[in-house]
């Protein structure tokens, strides 16, 4: 193997952080990963983390932003969004409620990855959803 070669591949995008953006940032991600045979889950995932992003923190406002990263190796595909905080809440991972009318979003994307997780404090947040893509390194999963 060449030492200038490498098999993990990294895409990024600053977004504007207006909802209008959230289709543009799916379809980028579509176009990114068009060979991956999780094109599909990881189109709902950046969509519903862009989301929360515009709709629950400080990117949504006038001038906010958010960033998007898709990160590729051989082994896991794994997409990430990050805040430009300002929420007084966590993105919390796990149940919610019957009763609670929000917060869905996360639990979906916790569905469809093998692993979330979540990173920062009020001056931002990074969620980042991983796919395995070989059934031994995900215990089984995918």
């Amino acid at each position: 193997m060449d030492e200038y070669t490498s098999s993990l591949q990294v895409w990024g995008l600053t977004c504007p952080g207006s909802a209008e953006e959230v289709g543009r940032v799916r379809r980028w991600a579509r176009d990114v990963l068009r060979h991956s045979p999780y094109v599909d889950d990881a189109a709902v995932i950046v969509s519903e983390l862009s989301t929360n992003a515009v709709q629950h923190t400080a990117s949504g406002y006038r001038d906010g932003h958010f960033y998007v990263a898709v990160c590729v190796s051989e082994h896991v595909v794994a997409v990430s969004v990050s805040d430009a905080g300002g929420s007084r809440t966590t993105p919390t991972i796990g149940r919610l409620p019957k009763t609670t009318p929000r917060g869905r979003g996360l639990a979906l994307v916790c569905s469809l990855a093998t692993r979330t997780t979540v990173r920062g404090d009020r001056r931002g947040h990074t969620v980042t959803a991983e796919l395995v893509t070989h059934p031994a390194t995900a215990g089984g999963k995918r």
